[in-house]
């Protein structure tokens, strides 16, 4: 086998591409949803960074919407959790948006009142 069999092809480079995007997707589900560790991780260690990811995602949510944990006191991180469980932050989910439909769960679970104004953002106009 010579050089010119090792050299890479824009086929190949395609096809590593899409290997390590796959593999990287397999990686972020599993931090995400804390489900199964892809082959070739520690799956104890991913748990452990999966926890680490959930309680920063729980601090956000509170930070973005105080409002939330203000009312909900103590109820805040159990309940985050449950809906954490039932609902995993997917990659396109933005944190804001993730952190408004907590509210709205919330509040369909009868956990959290119904607002007296309206407490999701309005979208701003585009300018033109």
């Amino acid at each position: 086998m010579d050089n010119r069999d090792k050299k890479a092809t824009p086929e190949r480079e395609t096809a590593g591409r899409e290997r390590l995007a796959a593999r990287q997707a397999e990686l972020l589900r599993a931090l995400l949803t804390g489900g199964g560790a892809p082959e070739g991780f520690d799956g104890a260690r991913l748990r452990i960074e999966s926890d680490v990811l959930l309680r920063k995602r729980s601090r956000l949510v509170a930070y973005l919407r105080p409002d939330i944990a203000e009312t909900l006191g103590p109820k805040f991180h159990p309940l985050f959790l449950a809906y954490a469980a039932e609902h995993p932050k997917s990659t396109g989910t933005r944190a804001r948006g993730y952190a408004d439909e907590f509210g709205a769960w919330l509040i369909a679970r009868g956990d959290l009142p119904r607002p007296k104004r309206r407490w999701l953002p309005r979208r701003r106009a585009t300018a033109r």
